[in-house]
C-alpha cells in the first residue's frame, strides 16, 4: 500500500462553478505555499470558462456541470492522465490553507500508516471556529480532537488513490450530499481507517446548507439511495426512520421539509445501483468507532 522510498506524492483536485474567482486565486496561493515537495494540481470548472491561473495548474473545462462526485471522479481521471499521485487532496475553491506544513503532515500521516485510507481536515472560518456539522464524530464532540471516524468532510481531504482503485468512484449519480459517506462506507468495509486529523486546517466561510431546497431534497434522496446500496437489509428501515425523525425534530421550514419528502420518496422509487451490503463486521466497526450506520 505504501508509495515506496520515494516518498508520498500528492495530486490537488479543486472543483469550481466560476463564481469565486478571487477565494480561488487566495487558495491555489496557499497551495504554492505548502512545504516539501510539489504537488499537481487540477482545477475543473463545472461547465464554466475557467479565469486565468498559474502555470502550474492545469486546468480542465467540463463540458457541464458534472456535480460533486461526479466533478471529482474528472479530477482523478486527469491525475491519471498526468502521471498519477500517491494522494489524492480535495479543496474547496473558496477555502485556504493557513499552515505551510499542511501537505508534509499529509505525506508523514500516509507513510506513516499502512492502513490509512482516508484524512478528514477540521475545516475553521478565519476566527477558528468549527461548525458542528464539520466534526465527523456522533454528538460532534472537540473539534480539535484527532482520531479514527466513519466519515470525512468533502471541504477538505485526502484520500490514497490505491483505495480508489479497490472501491471505485464517488457515486456520480448523487451530484450532491452525502457521496463523502458512500465513499467511507466502502473504504471501512475494504478494511481501510479513516482518521479526523484537528491539525490539517481548510479554513472555509461559515455558511449554511440548508439555505436552499435543493438541499433537502438532494439530502433526503441520497440517504435512501446510500441506505439501498451499503447497508444490510435490516438495518434499511431502521437507518431511514432515524433519520426522519431526525429532520423532524429538527423542524425545517415548510418549504425544506416538502422538498425532504419529496426526495425522500424519489430515492424510494428510484434505484442507484449496485447494491454491496457492507459486512456485520463492518457495522460492529463503525458502532465501536461510536457511530452505528443507524443513526
Amino acid at each position: 500500500m505504501g508509495s515506496g522510498a520515494m516518498g508520498v506524492t500528492l495530486g490537488v483536485v479543486v472543483l469550481t462553478m466560476g463564481d469565486r474567482r478571487k477565494e480561488l486565486r487566495v487558495l491555489l496561493e496557499s497551495v504554492a505555499a505548502q512545504e516539501g515537495e510539489s504537488v499537481k494540481a487540477v482545477v475543473l470548472g463545472q461547465g464554466v470558462k475557467l479565469p486565468e491561473l498559474p502555470a502550474w495548474v492545469d486546468t480542465v473545462e467540463l463540458p457541464e456541470n458534472l456535480g460533486i462526485p461526479g466533478g471529482r471522479n474528472a479530477g482523478v481521471q486527469r491525475l491519471r492522465e498526468l502521471g498519477g499521485a500517491d494522494v489524492l487532496v480535495v479543496l474547496d475553491d473558496d477555502g485556504l490553507l493557513p499552515r505551510a506544513d499542511t501537505f508534509q503532515l499529509i505525506r508523514e500521516a500516509f507513510e506513516q500508516d499502512p492502513r490509512l485510507g482516508v484524512v478528514s481536515f477540521r475545516i475553521a472560518d478565519e476566527t477558528g471556529f468549527t461548525q458542528r456539522r464539520h466534526v465527523p464524530r456522533f454528538g460532534a464532540s472537540d473539534p480539535l480532537l484527532s482520531g479514527e471516524v466513519t466519515t470525512f468532510l468533502g471541504g477538505g481531504h485526502a484520500i490514497r488513490m490505491s483505495v480508489i482503485d479497490q472501491v471505485g468512484d464517488f457515486p456520480a449519480p448523487f451530484f450532491y450530499a452525502h457521496e463523502e459517506t458512500d465513499f467511507a462506507w466502502r473504504a471501512l468495509d475494504a478494511g481501510w481507517d479513516i482518521h479526523y486529523r484537528a491539525d490539517m486546517v481548510l479554513q472555509h466561510p461559515r455558511t449554511d446548507p440548508a439555505r436552499h431546497a435543493t438541499y433537502y431534497r438532494m439530502t433526503a434522496r441520497n440517504r435512501v439511495w446510500l441506505a439501498k446500496r451499503h447497508l444490510p437489509a435490516v438495518l434499511v428501515p431502521i437507518y431511514l426512520t432515524s433519520w426522519a425523525l431526525y429532520t423532524l425534530v429538527r423542524r425545517p421550514p415548510l418549504s425544506g421539509r416538502k422538498a425532504w419528502w419529496s426526495g425522500f420518496f424519489e430515492g424510494v422509487r428510484t434505484p442507484c445501483p449496485p447494491r454491496r451490503p457492507m459486512r456485520w463486521s463492518t457495522v460492529w466497526r463503525m458502532t465501536r468507532l461510536g457511530r452505528p450506520p443507524v443513526i
